[in-house]
């Protein structure tokens, strides 16, 4: 027999972020508990609304199959004494719990011993779910759990009841270390608007329904659908495209238990205000949606929200209808709250120059031992210069580069950042652009936090993007120099994020740096610049390379590129030099290999090359070596198919030499014929012949040919 069971956890208003985690923890925790207890089961779903976490498991068995084990004993020679049972016999047997004369002798791989046949009983599923149920709730973690009241129990907000059936059985449980105490019944709670008065429930099979009509959608798809629709209608109505982020959306479907679309409206003077502060008020502070004009591109760099943001904006309410005037004028007095406070910050801010602004970042401490944000930017602008002078870029951009790394980090001092960090930059560009410094200028100041994570926009300017690599290289060295470096999961400056977005921006720009030899220069200043550190500088240069070399690798590989390839072209067996000199010939190189595994030209290519790397490996040839005329003697060939293979091997040979990869790929490729007839046509020699010079020779050959296609990669670490 099976029936359904439910548990539902009632709570106080639980973060809309934690019910997200709490589900998945218990979809993956009731699962696997109940496979280990045998007992047999349909779908596991759950689901959660601000009040309450739900665990529904249909077609859930009465109870345990009975287990039947064969449990293997002592060796016969220990187990009976003149075919008697021993003592080991007898404590084995009463350890199983049968009665000796049960045992069974059987051949196993060490000799002969005994067996028990053993059978027990299955457990009654209310009795199993009495002791599951605490520990699956015991078992969820979250960050600020507090114990509540003056019990043990810790949870991320107080429980208040407990609704745990099968069928129409009520499982009785009690939470231990709860205060008050929590016992399981047969009430649930429905939406507080509707009363909060508990909701009797008389089978798991009624819960929804019994939910639905005390005010509560507990499907959280449900919820989603409907949000989901209604911003649609309303944004399609008021002519707008809503701006709501899936992270936003996610929230607000765990942020009510009976969603309601209501329409505000933001007061006309504070669409004077940047659009992304009214964003980030909306989004960031309030949960709201504000409406785009739609087919408008906004500018970074604009002061005004007009003409980027619709007065209408969108908030998700959880009441009644008959309060959605009373809502909206409340969430619009709050709004009107908020952005009369930025409209203060932006007019104390517009009143002090950025020059004072930069100035005043000497009184903020960057980190210990590093001085402050002031010098900081020094640093950074130091990197800018040097990067400049070595990148080829229009000279306007990279004197707008110097100009926005002297000025990057101005608006972190500023009234209006240090109410919304997440404007930091932004706010940067746009005061700049204000007090007359060019839109070059300002705009490499507002991107040069980009990246800011994965799938991250990048720097659209070349002056933008310099910037960016000087911020990401000053912080790497800094913070190494200083001595401390990413471990396992602890990355409290984001060295990673640096270092992958620095590559991001050196590929998406097309720039070739040599970065390991700028960073062997930039680590002989920071010598310099910091004697009390004692810095190690050759120590320090590996160091900040093996971490670039990982990033490399990393990136690559969640760009979605096959870890074979990446390892061929970016592993442990490349050398650092080569690796760090150019990444951008990195990236070359693995578009180059994906798109000859695409064409399927990738697998005859490797079957030559790898038979001929593993033959070289048996003679001396230096892996440098390119030119096969100056280690190939052809007047010792004795078959066509050595002068093919040279012929070959010199028309390679300009190819490798000048890392012309696509045109070296397209002539292997057009030469496997020719290099597979030398191992196995008509005309094919011995390589490992007994006469040493000729066997020297062949060898020298296939070694050329191994170092010419290491130019290109590693092809023995590429899988067919």
């Amino acid at each position: 027999m099976t029936s359904t069971f439910l548990l539902e956890i009632g709570t106080e208003e639980l973060p809309a972020d934690f019910v997200r985690q709490a589900l998945d923890q218990l979809h993956e925790r009731v699962g696997r508990d109940l496979r280990d207890s045998r007992l047999d089961h349909g779908d596991v779903q759950v689901n959660g609304t601000p009040r309450r976490l739900v665990v529904r498991v249909d077609g859930l068995a009465d109870r345990q199959p009975d287990l039947d084990e064969e449990r293997k004993g002592p060796p016969v020679a220990q187990a009976f004494k003149d075919g008697v049972p021993g003592p080991a016999a007898i404590g084995f047997a009463k350890r199983c719990g049968v009665d000796p004369s049960q045992l069974e002798v059987r051949e196993t791989p060490k000799g002969d011993c005994v067996f028990a046949s053993v059978r027990t009983a299955g457990q009654d599923s209310v009795d199993l779910l009495q002791d599951l149920i605490p520990s699956w709730i015991n078992g969820l973690q979250g960050r600020r759990f507090m114990r509540w009241g003056t019990g043990s129990q810790r949870f991320s907000r107080p429980i208040r009841w407990l609704l745990a059936l099968k069928g129409k059985d009520l499982i009785p449980v009690e939470l231990p270390g709860a205060d008050p105490p929590v016992c399981s019944d047969r009430f649930s709670r429905g939406h507080r608007l509707h009363g909060d008065q508990p909701v009797p429930i008389d089978s798991a099979e009624d819960y929804s329904n019994a939910l639905t009509s005390a005010g509560v959608i507990v499907e959280r798809k449900e919820r989603a659908e409907l949000i989901r629709s209604q911003l649609k209608a309303s944004a399609d109505q008021l002519n707008g495209a809503p701006d709501c982020p899936e992270s936003l959306f996610e929230e607000l479907v765990d942020l009510v238990e009976s969603p309601r679309l209501l329409q505000g409206a933001i007061a006309d003077r504070f669409l004077a205000l940047p659009p992304e502060v009214i964003i980030t008020v909306m989004q960031a502070h309030q949960r709201y949606v504000p409406l785009k004009v739609p087919e408008v591109t906004p500018d970074p760099l604009q002061l005004a929200a007009t003409g980027v943001l619709q007065r209408e904006f969108l908030l998700v309410g959880n009441g009644l209808e008959q309060a959605d005037a009373l809502i909206t004028r409340g969430n619009e007095r709050v709004l009107a709250a908020r952005l009369a406070d930025a409209e203060f910050f932006l007019a104390v801010d517009r009143r002090q120059p950025s020059s004072s602004r930069r100035d005043a970042l000497e009184r903020v401490t960057f980190a210990e031992g590093l001085g402050s944000l002031l010098d900081r930017c020094r640093r950074i602008e130091r990197i800018a210069n040097q990067l400049v002078n070595q990148l080829s870029l229009d000279p306007s951009q990279g004197e707008a580069a110097i100009r926005a790394a002297h000025f990057c980090k101005h608006d972190l001092v500023s009234q209006m950042v240090g109410e919304f960090p997440e404007l930091q930059g932004l706010m940067g560009g746009k005061y700049l652009l204000e007090q007359g410094e060019t839109r070059q200028v300002a705009l490499a100041v507002v991107e040069h936090y980009l990246p800011r994570g994965a799938g991250d926009q990048l720097p659209s300017s070349d002056a933008g993007a310099v910037v960016a690599l000087a911020e990401r290289l000053e912080l790497l060295l800094s913070i190494f120099a200083k001595g401390e470096r990413p471990s396992g999961s602890s990355d409290p400056y984001a060295l990673r994020r640096a270092g992958n977005g620095l590559l991001q921006i050196l590929w998406d720009r097309g720039w070739r740096l040599d970065l390991s030899g700028f960073l062997r220069s930039a680590v002989e200043d920071w010598v310099g610049l910091f004697p009390e550190f004692a810095i190690d500088a050759p120590s320090l240069h590996q160091d900040l390379c093996l971490l670039l070399r990982q990033r490399i690798v990393s990136q690559l590989e969640d760009e979605g590129f096959a870890p074979d390839l990446v390892q061929a072209v970016a592993g442990e067996s490349v050398a650092m030099e080569r690796l760090l000199a150019d990444p951008m010939d990195v990236r070359e190189r693995l578009d180059l290999l994906n798109s000859l595994r695409q064409s399927e030209a990738l697998p005859a290519l490797m079957a030559v090359v790898q038979r001929a790397a593993r033959l070289a490996e048996k003679g001396d040839l230096a892996e440098s070596d390119l030119s096969v005329s100056a280690v190939v003697t052809p007047e010792l060939f004795e078959s066509p198919s050595e002068s093919a293979m040279y012929d070959i091997l010199g028309r390679l040979e300009p190819l490798a030499s000048e890392r012309r990869y696509s045109d070296l790929a397209e002539a292997l490729v057009k030469a496997t014929p020719v290099l597979e007839a030398f191992f196995d046509g008509d005309d094919s020699v011995m390589v490992m012949a007994d006469d040493a010079q000729l066997r020297r020779n062949r060898l020298n050959l296939l070694g050329v040919l191994r170092n010419q296609a290491a130019v290109l990669a590693r092809f023995d670490l590429i899988q067919i």
